[in-house]
């Protein structure tokens, strides 16, 4: 569960565009692509042979592609398709929406204003924007802390709540922690409104898009833009975790104005912007940035493990140091696409992709060989192996989870596997997949509304030799839903005392909107609130409550309207579900 986080048209460049088919697999090259298909590279035919394959083994419905250098476009590039069931085709000029790489437009307009004067980027936001509902008792929170997600404030999609008394609150100094934060990018849009006088989406066009000549991009997505936006897809169940194979169902329109998430974009227009960052600023017919205002945004201000070991965050993009090459970088989640951005500063090569389903991953893997096979091609060097595709079904330390689990009640799940894993319930097994870490996803319709969700002993890695440090400590309990259960290693409690409050708290919550996360299952497991038995709560008022992942959390969790022993509304860093009362 995440609640931190939610047609086939032809223009004139398509029409001339060819189309190659091998099998079922469809390419076509835009008319904007140096080569054509007729005579592809060899390096553009490694690439195609991957995307293949990625789309297959990802379940990818369609993928757009486009690639740059400081001097021009490479080769912009559809596979596969808008609509797989009317067979209708991907074309280049179709918008896929670009979610939150829209963030690096952001930091670029606001370092503009900067050098022109009329944004001190480390002065408080408040005194730009007083209405702002947050309450920043930690420290004042600047630009430069909402540009770095270091502001210490909650991750809610839309700043605005639903109740005018809502504040959203500090949970640590800005600076100290990197904490992704959407609400803040929505945040830095009204301020640019503010200094600019114009909406974000009408400063965005005139300062970027119209410069770089971006003229099929579009800045705020609305259903005038459908006709002219690739379909999309989503998950078939939207309660519960996506297996890799899982069906798919066609997505409702989006209108979407947040500077967290805004554009939608075409592959070929996604190459200009390209060329401008890896020119560090400067487009072919406009300079965006100085080369100092660039440095800004390059620069890794704040480590960002949720990008990677080695990364950290600038501006609105992410900073990480490769073979001794600088690589920006940045990915962008929507309710039904899925965006990478991926450039190698001192190769000069960059490339944006896109699918056109929101399935949990981004398509890094196709943008980052890109950039590695045209940085191998320019420097004379053979083509570099391509990225191992991802099988969730192959869990290589699928001992660890081996064994008998047990619940109070009775109630016992055997997990079986070597290099893959089952779960065996009633004497039927059934296969899991890995969604992350020790997180596993059933395939079986009956098992897949909740994750299974394994802990492991608690570390005393620091009385340990340095050998022994590296190892994980034991899987000892396993959550599935509102069960729990432990194995033979388990040694700590089993007897947990449960507020009887809490029982008024628990059942299903919805929420309107398309973003993963419109549905919460409230159990207690272990004496404590759990959402989908995988986010443990950590209660800090009367109603009132916090995720005990990434401490100290600074996203809420309250309870309202509690009524015939029933909570009738539940908010999440202030947006509303509502107890569903399903069979």
């Amino acid at each position: 569960m995440s609640f931190t986080s939610r047609r086939s048209f032809l223009s004139t460049a398509a029409r001339s565009a060819a189309a190659v088919t091998a099998g079922s697999f469809l390419v076509i090259e835009s008319a904007e692509s140096q080569t054509t298909a007729a005579a592809k590279s060899s390096t553009d035919q490694v690439l195609d042979q991957f995307v293949e394959s990625y789309m297959k083994a990802m379940n990818s419905p369609g993928l757009t592609l486009g690639t740059a250098n400081r001097a021009e476009t490479v080769r912009v590039t559809s596979y596969g398709f808008s609509n797989p069931g009317r067979k209708l085709a991907v074309q280049p000029d179709m918008l896929f929406h670009i979610g939150s790489i829209t963030k690096s437009f952001v930091a670029l307009v606001l370092l503009q204003l900067h050098e022109e004067g009329k944004l001190d980027l480390h002065k408080p936001v408040l005194d730009y924007l007083p209405w702002l509902p947050i309450v920043t008792t930690y420290g004042p929170v600047s630009a430069h802390d909402l540009l770095t997600h270091s502001s210490g404030l909650p991750n809610p999609l839309q700043l605005i709540p639903s109740d005018p008394s809502t504040r959203y609150r500090q949970a640590w100094k800005p600076g100290e922690r990197f904490y992704y934060c959407n609400m803040g990018f929505d945040i830095l849009g009204n301020l640019i409104e503010v200094l600019d006088g114009r909406t974000w989406p009408a400063a965005l066009k005139a300062r970027i898009l119209d410069p770089l000549g971006m003229s099929a991009t579009a800045p705020v997505i609305t259903n005038g833009i459908r006709p002219r936006t690739t379909e999309s897809w989503v998950p078939y169940f939207e309660d519960r975790p996506y297996p890799r194979m899982g069906r798919l169902a066609a997505a409702a329109n989006l209108q979407l104005d947040n500077a967290a998430g805004s554009i939608a974009s075409t592959p070929g227009n996604m190459t200009l912007y390209v060329q401008m960052l890896l020119n560090r600023g400067q487009g072919a017919k406009a300079k965006i940035v100085s080369p100092d205002s660039f440095a800004q945004m390059s620069k890794p201000w704040i480590k960002a493990a949720e990008f990677g070991p080695n990364a950290s965050y600038g501006y609105g993009i992410a900073v990480e140091t490769v073979d001794g090459h600088t690589v920006l970088r940045h990915t962008g989640g929507m309710a039904s696409f899925m965006s990478a951005l991926y450039l190698d500063l001192d190769a000069g090569a960059g490339a944006f992709s896109s699918i056109n389903a929101q399935q949990g991953y981004r398509p890094t893997p196709v943008s980052q060989y890109a950039v590695q096979l045209m940085a191998a091609s320019t420097a004379g060097k053979a083509a570099p192996k391509a990225p191992e595709i991802s099988d969730p079904t192959v869990i290589k330390n699928g001992a660890d989870y081996a064994g008998t689990y047990s619940s109070a009640d009775g109630k016992t799940i055997e997990i079986a596997g070597d290099n893959s894993l089952a779960a065996v319930i009633n004497g039927q097994r059934i296969a899991l997949q890995r969604t992350s870490g020790d997180h596993f996803t059933a395939v079986d319709p009956q098992l897949s509304r909740f994750l299974f969700v394994f802990g492991r002993a608690k570390s005393e890695a620091a009385n340990k030799p340095e050998a022994e440090k590296k190892q994980q400590p034991p899987v000892v309990e396993l959550v599935h839903g509102n069960g729990w259960y432990t194995n033979s290693r388990y040694t700590g409690p089993k007897d947990f005392t449960v507020p009887p409050e809490y029982a008024a708290l628990t059942g299903t919550y919805l929420a309107a909107g398309g973003f993963e996360g419109s549905q919460a299952e409230i159990f207690v497991i272990k004496g404590q609130l759990c959402a989908d038995g995988e986010t443990f709560l950590e209660r800090i008022g009367e109603y009132e409550f916090r995720p005990t992942d990434d401490a100290p959390n600074p996203e809420r969790v309250e309870f309202h309207f509690i009524a015939t022993g029933k909570a009738r509304l539940m908010k999440w860093s202030g947006a509303d579900l509502f107890r569903f009362e399903g069979e």
